[in-house]
């Protein structure tokens, strides 16, 4: 609030660099990867896509696709081996610059990050103003860029941030808030996955428009406390800080499937698929966890979920991936059809680069994995 007691609009800012470790690779070694199409992560057959250069994009080349499926849809695609050091050190140096302009800086991932300039620490009070300066520095101290988006709320600098990617400037004032959101795809809210966006359009909501008409008691029947909180972003209603402190309890990734299957070979390959996703998640954030849970729906939309926690910390894909398939087959496969799977690593803490390459024994803290439901016993 101002002086008078008055609530102060708040200027909040997105940052997003663009295909981050795909173009610290061209930037470090142009003669080989400028103007190319290059994809960062494991080659074909078993890898998959952890970012993707902006020449690939246009061939439908994106993050988290598997290599060989990127690898037909673009024949001249370029595979490189992740630098993760390399990449946590340009982190660094961009999280420098953007808390000369802030402490409210809630780093998203190595590369995203909310800062909150409503008071910043120098230069004018103007979202835009600071937000231009950021991209400015960033591309002058190391050769990238970024792209930006400025609005009242999290959400709104979210979209916006995506709205003119690569090198781009979005701002949504207070004012253009309503509009904007009208002409959003449904699916571009957060926290809609494919399963959400599916029933929003059986209930008719296709867009930004159609939610901000919905019925609160239909929005809440349907989906719990999320729908009031869909209802509310809709309506530009997004009061939620930018935390500078906030800690990452889990990280996870799930996927839709269809159709529904209990084909144990089908459920293992569309886990390993899940796996990828999460994979890559953790490997951008350096992090590793004790515990990893499976999460598993059934045709009939019966959640269960199985979990298992080790008595060392680990984010190796061999770990992760023996783990997974433990909890899908024990202490039986699923008996019903399954139509989403999901997998989740948490009791997280950064790892270290002395442990990055410790070797994992599978029999090491391995027993039974435990229900994390009552039902689990059912699946």
């Amino acid at each position: 609030m101002d002086e008078t007691g008055a609530q102060t609009t708040r200027r909040i800012i997105h940052v997003d660099m663009d295909a981050f470790y795909a173009s610290i690779e061209q930037r470090d070694d142009p003669q080989a990867f400028a103007d190319r199409p290059v994809a960062v992560g494991g080659s074909p057959p078993r890898g998959v896509v952890m970012s993707a250069s902006y020449e690939a994009r246009p061939d439908g080349v994106t993050s988290a696709m598997p290599a060989a499926e990127a690898k037909r849809t673009c024949p001249d695609l370029v595979f490189v081996s992740p630098r993760m050091q390399v990449y946590k050190e340009e982190g660094r140096r961009i999280r420098s610059i953007l808390r000369e302009y802030t402490d409210l800086v809630e780093p998203v991932s190595l590369d995203e990050a909310y800062l909150d300039v409503t008071e910043p620490k120098k230069g004018p009070p103007s979202g835009t103003l600071v937000a231009r300066e950021i991209r400015r520095r960033i591309r002058e101290e190391t050769g990238l860029t970024a792209s930006a988006g400025v609005s009242s709320g999290k959400f709104l600098a979210k979209v916006a941030s995506d709205y003119d990617k690569p090198d781009g400037l979005t701002v949504v004032p207070p004012s253009e808030a309503k509009a904007f959101l009208r002409g959003l795809p449904i699916d571009t809210f957060h926290g809609v996955g494919p399963a959400t966006a599916q029933t929003m359009r059986s209930l008719g909501i296709e867009d930004g428009a159609d939610l901000q008409q919905a019925d609160r008691h239909l929005l809440h029947r349907h989906f719990g406390g999320r729908g009031l909180f869909f209802h509310r972003m809709a309506h530009g209603n997004d009061r939620r800080p930018v935390n500078p402190n906030r800690e990452r309890k889990s990280i996870g990734a799930e996927k839709t499937f269809t159709p529904a299957t209990q084909d144990l070979e089908a459920l293992i390959d569309r886990l390993d698929r899940v796996l990828e996703r999460l994979l890559q998640r953790v490997t951008e954030r350096t992090l590793e966890g004790r515990e990893v849970t499976l999460k598993i729906k059934h045709a009939d939309f019966s959640v269960h979920t199985r979990q298992h926690t080790l008595s060392h910390p680990t984010g190796q894909p061999d770990a992760l991936r023996h783990l997974g398939r433990h909890l899908l087959t024990t202490p039986h496969p699923p008996r019903e059809p399954v139509r989403l799977l999901g997998l989740s690593l948490s009791r997280l803490t950064e790892r270290a680069e002395a442990t990055a390459t410790q070797l994992w024994l599978p029999f090491e803290g391995f027993s039974n994995p435990t229900p994390a439901s009552s039902r689990s016993d059912s699946v």
